[in-house]
């Protein structure tokens, strides 16, 4: 077979010309076009986005509902990175570990469990405290010899990932180059200051996880917009209309929708016990935001969720969905049914999307498709994801 040679020289210059059409998402939203399709199909873009978006940025890898007591791991992989994500039973405080052996770079959690000592690596039982630090290094001298004067022992614990916990999530910024969390989601957060209170989460229903074929870019993009509200999500349009909706665009950090007509209504007759210290315009409101890169949020009076998007693939993701409510009380067996019923109406809003963004997914592999255009009025909280993204990848100043 004869050996197909690949020009470097053509291989930049459709880099290049990628990077043009990656500029027209930073026009004015009347003018702009969308991503381009090899951002959502090619392995080197979903690469890039990794080093770029992830890596140097803060995003939700996991819940700290998942660490209930001290000794709790949990191993999540996030662009085939593996982490940590651990309670310690020497402090009590969480942090993300890299799951990887200082010795031979074996991972050293499998599976979600409480820890009663500590980490033990599975190859050659090094042994760390669940802070990090090496205790054991059994024959590392030869056998019977534990210690050697060659090894540094206070140069191997395991390498921390820096951390940050808001509203149950855990972030982690890898490169630890990032500017503090606080500072970067400033706007969010002040925004949704009187939901800075304690929430409360049954895993047992209030918990679920969906596998989609798409890529993480179009299960954000889908969230942001009620456009398709009338015809994908009939249930939901016909209390929650496409006119109750407006839109929030905040360019550079996040933005979503508004709904003006959140009224609660369960068959089981009771009703959640609302936050507390709400205004009176949170009576009949509910924000639907994504924090860029991965964070779906949801806030309503009577209850919140947290939906994180994993990029498994460039075609590929999954979505842990976890619902809280506002007081312990909420958790109990009076109110399961009602649980229950809400946890089942936003999972059949979260599957309706589904075909959705998986058709979209197909869609990007069409030849010739540009990206496709905005509508001035509707897709506004789409452009403000998209011209987040280019100003990441293209490196432009972006607006702060």
């Amino acid at each position: 077979m004869r050996e197909v040679e690949v020009d470097q020289q053509d291989t930049d210059q459709v880099y290049f010309q990628n990077l043009q059409k990656l500029e027209q998402c930073i026009k004015p939203i009347h003018e702009a076009k969308g991503i381009p399709n090899e951002y959502y199909t090619k392995t080197e873009y979903f690469d890039l986005e990794k080093e770029i978006l992830f890596n140097k940025g803060w995003f939700a890898v996991g819940f700290v509902k998942d660490l209930p007591q001290p000794g709790s791991v949990r191993p999540v992989n996030y662009f085939k990175n593996p982490l940590l994500l651990i309670r310690s039973i020497q402090d009590k405080k969480i942090r993300v570990l890299q799951n990887v052996c200082r010795h031979r770079g074996m991972t050293l959690i499998k599976d979600p469990k409480v820890l009663k000592g500590a980490i033990r690596c599975p190859y050659h039982s090094w042994c760390y405290k669940q802070t990090g630090e090496v205790v054991a290094t059994p024959h590392i001298g030869g056998p019977g010899y534990n210690y050697h004067s060659d090894i540094n022992k206070s140069e191997l614990s395991l390498i921390e990932v820096r951390s940050h916990i808001w509203r149950d999530v855990i972030f982690v910024n890898p490169d630890g180059r990032a500017k503090p969390f606080e500072e970067v989601h400033k706007p969010l957060l002040e925004r949704w200051s009187s939901f800075d209170q304690p929430m409360h989460s049954d895993m047992s229903d209030s918990s679920f996880e969906l596998g989609v074929k798409t890529n993480w870019k179009l299960a954000v993009e889908n969230y942001l917009e009620s456009y398709h509200l009338p015809w994908i999500h009939p249930g939901l349009n016909s209390y929650s209309k496409l006119e109750d909706h407006e839109n929030i665009v905040k360019y550079g950090h996040y933005s979503g929708q508004i709904s003006n007509k959140y009224i609660p209504r369960y068959s089981t007759g009771k009703q959640f016990q609302n936050f507390k210290n709400l205004s009176s315009e949170w009576d009949s409101k509910g924000e639907y935001i994504v924090l860029f890169p991965n964070l779906i949020l949801g806030v309503q009076k009577d209850h919140v969720f947290n939906l994180i998007i994993e990029p498994i693939g460039c075609d590929q993701i999954k979505e842990h969905v976890e619902i809280y409510y506002s007081d312990s009380s909420m958790l109990s067996d009076e109110y399961q049914q009602t649980r229950l019923e809400n946890s089942k109406l936003w999972r059949t809003v979260f599957e309706e999307d589904i075909f959705v963004v998986e058709g979209m997914q197909q869609g990007r592999y069409a030849e010739g498709f540009d990206g496709g255009r905005f509508s001035p009025v509707m897709d506004e909280p789409t452009h403000v994801f998209h011209d987040w993204y280019a100003r990441k990848m293209l490196k432009v100043k972006s607006y702060f």
